[in-house]
């Protein structure tokens, strides 16, 4: 929804829904693609799916390996030149279908140990689990299901990771 969009990715823990936020509050225009994008599908197809089939014994991988963004729905806001910048925030892994789209590709980055911590702060969050939290971490080292893009590290404030962004967009 922007005459320019960008794309923000990253994998999880890594700050891309803090980053939307402070983006939000210096006034862009953001969509939060796991709020209101994401669902569990087939990367290829886009088909919605109900779950992991009847024996999959890794359903955290599998929904992670689901987790999609409606390709028409991401044309559709990207061609709508209502805003003069649109930053889409969060992970697809279909993200090879409309990449293209955009104008720059953001990949949020954060060093094992600044993850740890994040992480530490989400055992209670519904749905975090041990396997889950060894999933994220094997992701974070394998850089799986991540676009290329200008890598962005978040370790320092949410202020400052922003403003490391914007600097970018000229």
């Amino acid at each position: 929804m922007g005459i320019r969009n960008y794309l923000i990715e990253g994998g999880s823990g890594t700050g891309k829904t803090s980053v939307a936020t402070e983006l939000e509050r210096r006034g862009y225009h953001v969509i939060h693609g796991d709020r209101v994008l994401a669902y569990v599908g087939d990367p290829e197809t886009g088909q919605a799916l109900a779950g992991p089939p009847e024996g999959v014994a890794e359903r955290i991988a599998w929904s992670y390996a689901h987790w999609i963004w409606p390709v028409d729905k991401v044309q559709s806001l990207v061609a709508d030149t209502t805003h003069p910048v649109t930053f889409f925030c969060g992970g697809s892994r279909n993200f090879h279908k409309f990449l293209h789209l955009f104008d720059k590709i953001f990949v949020l980055e954060i060093d094992v140990e600044t993850l740890n911590r994040r992480l530490d702060g989400r055992p209670n969050e519904p749905g975090f689990e041990p396997d889950e939290r060894a999933l994220v971490l094997r992701y974070h080292g394998t850089r799986e299901y991540l676009p290329g893009g200008i890598n962005i590290d978040t370790a320092g404030t949410v202020p400052s990771v922003v403003d490391d962004i914007l600097v970018q967009l000229a």
